[in-house]
């Protein structure tokens, strides 16, 4: 037992030469975050000196506001520069010699509301990304000047955690981070090297950096003193999410889609997001566009962080099935340190995610009511995706049903209530579409020729989709393949007569005994015979494959149903011919009855080695009797 008699309390203490190799190590999973870092204290340092200004407790600058990020490989540093609020004696101690004590935070307490601190445009509210220098630096020296006319000030640490805190030599009010690369990282001394980072990190930031080839300037001899430097900042301090979506041009969304995603292809259209409640984040998100059904359909969306980047693809904040859109979201709300663990977990980031898709549930329906036409040009590239989220999101569906469009083979484009109310009066609420216009051109033709719309449904989602459709419909919509069943459009007048004898020699040619066969005149006297599977049968079957393919990754052949009807057409003059022969040429007619299943039977399928043999067989044996 302990001998102790009072509780008593303290505070952990961690020694610098145990906490400095870990910073060096593991304080970022990516080492060329530090420079993101450096640079965002600068930035936040200008945005401090701002505020100060506007309150008429700081003077403001003779020079525009600037962070310098200069590259010395003579000299073996790093440097970046910037003339914000800059820092007395005292300062400088408190929030560099302890280490995660912020600055940002004592800031914001002190002239912003602390509860709307994402608001103030400050970037870093931790601490312990200054220390993020020592992960490629030896020795890092600060040298800086206050607003409040104090002295100017130099702190000098080596990567032991050991400091020196003297006079300074610095004029303007401002700080310079000055770190010696070390000698294992000398790839940071590479100005290229140091261009890419900036352009990846820092691209947006909202105060103007200027990358400078300090070596060079030493080395000119000349007065140019722009020699080593560049005239233009490598960053855009208002990027186009910022702007209000009224002042931006489609020109401006084009050229910054191109910039940000380097594809060629313009994007087929953009939503730009500019929110402040009940979430507080901007950006703009892109539907691209797909060359080929080759190419990846796998988006990127930046993360920023008050116009710092974060991470390059956050697929947490958007749901699966949006995750081919482009795009950028700066969310001041989300830590500028984000994991991936956070996202997934965290409850402002499932809010998000919901937002984004109810406003891209609002614009494809504002697209469709504000502008059709231009709806209908990008409909086709963006459909599967469409159809795809409403497989996905029960919620998405319920938004969008009125939006998605059928695509006529006409070359027309109509909703379901538009289709649904066209053919009142001879669809009876069923929507006829096809899976192979080639394939089922004969069932095509023959019911536009009575004025019904057939709707393209050329891929698998299609049909999955409207399955759902026809599953989540409040009115009993049917969706039926042209070749499902026969279409009261289709029938002519008159009682069909029977003939068993028929039907027993088609069932004897199809060599399934399953076939159902009926009769029925119809319209069209020049077709003798249709065959129709069930919409559920076939529905069926391609949930099989589907499945085969999943677990074996081979579907095989398309399998026929074993439920199908062949009608014979009373009305045409070759099943009474057919009907003639079966009484005084039965083997005749069952080679002419074999002819006409098969033929039925390639509206259908791809015929089988021995069928299309056969069939070949039977052709020419009958162009030879002519």
């Amino acid at each position: 037992m302990s001998d102790l008699k009072e509780v008593k309390k303290g505070g952990i203490s961690v020694e610098t030469n145990h906490i400095f190799p870990i910073i060096k190590k593991w304080l970022y999973s990516e080492k060329d975050i530090f420079l993101r870092e450096i640079v965002s204290n600068a930035a936040d340092a200008v945005t401090k000196r701002k505020r100060l200004v506007s309150l008429g407790n700081a003077e403001e600058p003779t020079e525009p506001y600037r962070i310098d990020v200069t590259v010395d490989r003579e000299a073996g540093t790093l440097t970046v520069s910037d003339n914000g609020i800059g820092m007395s004696a005292e300062e400088l101690e408190k929030y560099l010699c302890s280490i995660a004590l912020s600055g940002a935070l004592d800031f914001i307490q002190k002239y912003e509301n602390e509860n709307d601190a994402s608001s103030s445009g400050i970037i870093g509210h931790f601490g312990l990304g200054f220390y993020s220098a020592f992960m490629v630096s030896d020795r890092v020296k600060v040298e800086s000047r206050s607003f409040d006319g104090s002295p100017a000030v130099q702190w000098d640490c080596n990567d032991a955690g050991e400091y020196e805190l003297s006079a300074g030599d610095r004029e303007g009010c401002g700080t310079d981070v000055i770190m010696y690369i070390a000698e294992n990282e000398k790839e940071y001394l590479d100005i290229n090297k140091i261009r890419t980072i900036l352009n990846r990190y820092c691209a947006f930031m909202p105060v103007e950096i200027y990358l400078s080839d300090g070596s060079e300037e030493k080395n000119d001899n000349s007065d140019n003193d722009e020699k080593g430097k560049e005239a233009e900042p490598i960053n855009d301090t208002t990027p186009l999410w910022l702007k209000n979506p009224s002042e931006c041009t489609e020109e401006e969304y084009k050229d910054f889609y191109h910039k940000v995603f380097s594809d060629l292809h313009d994007p087929l259209f953009w939503i730009h997001l500019n929110v402040d409640y009940p979430l507080n984040f901007k950006g703009i998100l892109y539907f691209p566009r797909i060359a080929n059904e080759y190419e990846s359909i796998e988006g990127q969306v930046k993360l920023y962080y008050n116009q710092v980047f974060v991470s390059d693809n956050i697929k947490e904040i958007l749901p699966d099935y949006l995750l081919m859109l482009k795009g950028v979201l700066d969310c001041p709300e989300l830590p500028l340190n984000v994991s991936r663990s956070y996202l997934q977990t965290n409850s402002y980031v499932r809010k998000l995610s919901a937002h984004i898709v109810k406003k891209v549930a609002d614009k494809l329906n504002s697209m469709l009511s504000t502008d059709r036409e231009e709806y209908q040009r990008v409909f086709e590239d963006i459909r599967t995706f469409i159809e795809y989220a409403c497989l996905r999101d029960r919620k998405f569906y319920d938004k969008v049903k009125d939006s998605v469009m059928l695509h006529i083979t006409d070359g027309s484009y109509m909703t379901v209530n538009e289709y649904l109310e066209a053919a009142k009066e001879t669809n009876e609420n069923k929507i006829y579409y096809t899976t192979d216009r080639a394939l089922q051109s004969q069932y095509i033709s023959m019911l536009e020729g009575e004025g019904i719309k057939v709707a393209l449904m050329e891929h698998m989602i299609d049909t999955q989709y409207a399955a759902m459709c026809e599953e989540l419909s409040d009115n009993g919509v049917k969706y039926l393949r042209v070749d499902a069943e026969l279409a009261d459009a289709l029938k002519g007048d008159g009682e069909a007569s029977e003939n068993e004898k028929l039907r027993e020699l088609f069932k004897k040619v199809s060599g399934n005994n399953e076939l159902t066969v009926s009769f029925c005149p119809l319209k069209d006297e020049k077709v003798p015979a249709l065959l129709s599977i069930p919409e559920e049968s076939r529905r069926m079957e391609e949930m099989m494959r589907l499945y085969r393919i999943k677990t074996s990754g081979d579907g095989g052949e398309s399998l026929m149903p074993t439920a199908m009807t062949l009608t014979l057409n009373t009305n045409a003059a070759l099943t009474e011919k057919l009907s003639y022969l079966c009484d005084t040429d039965e083997k005749k007619a069952e080679k002419i009855a074999s002819y006409v299943y098969k033929l039925s039977l390639l509206s259908q399928k791809k015929l089988s080695p021995e069928e299309m043999n056969a069939f070949m067989a039977e052709s020419f044996e009958l162009l030879g009797s002519l």
